[in-house]
């Protein structure tokens, strides 16, 4: 895998990333660090990284166990810790996970097969933090 970040400069600290899959990603920083606020910052793009590598593994789970899953969302909230390297101390993952009579132990089992065996970025965000999650089944 790889990632090339390149910054916009010469002011500002806007930076573009081209992935090795050649797909463009922007970030920027907040103002008070010379940034203009025009795109995610890099922590959160972590942060995002890792809800959708646990949204892919639940809903891969849940399709192979032969649920019927129609909708997936997770909400991550973080903390980080107050001084440098600010890494997350404290992450939290709310699913709503939206189908068909779909099972409580199904989905709770989804949830925990992602976080201990198949989500690499929660795992190895949980070298730092606190890994805690809920979820609720939304019937349509």
């Amino acid at each position: 895998m790889e990632v090339k970040v390149s910054w916009n400069g010469p002011s500002g600290m806007g930076f573009r990333a081209q992935t090795g899959s050649g797909h463009m990603v922007n970030m920027d920083v907040a103002p008070e660090i010379g940034g203009e606020n025009l795109a995610a910052r890099p922590m959160e793009l972590v942060l995002a990284g890792t809800g959708g590598c646990t949204a892919v593994d639940v809903v891969l789970i849940l399709k192979r166990g032969r649920e019927d899953i129609r909708g997936c969302d997770v909400t991550l909230q973080a903390d980080r810790a107050e001084t440098d390297p600010k890494v997350f101390t404290r992450v939290n993952f709310h699913f709503v996970v939206t189908g068909r009579n779909l099972r409580h132990a199904a989905v709770e089992r989804a949830i925990a097969l992602s976080h201990e065996k198949y989500c690499s970025a929660s795992i190895m965000i949980g070298k730092t933090a606190t890994i805690t999650s809920s979820f609720e089944i939304v019937e349509v």
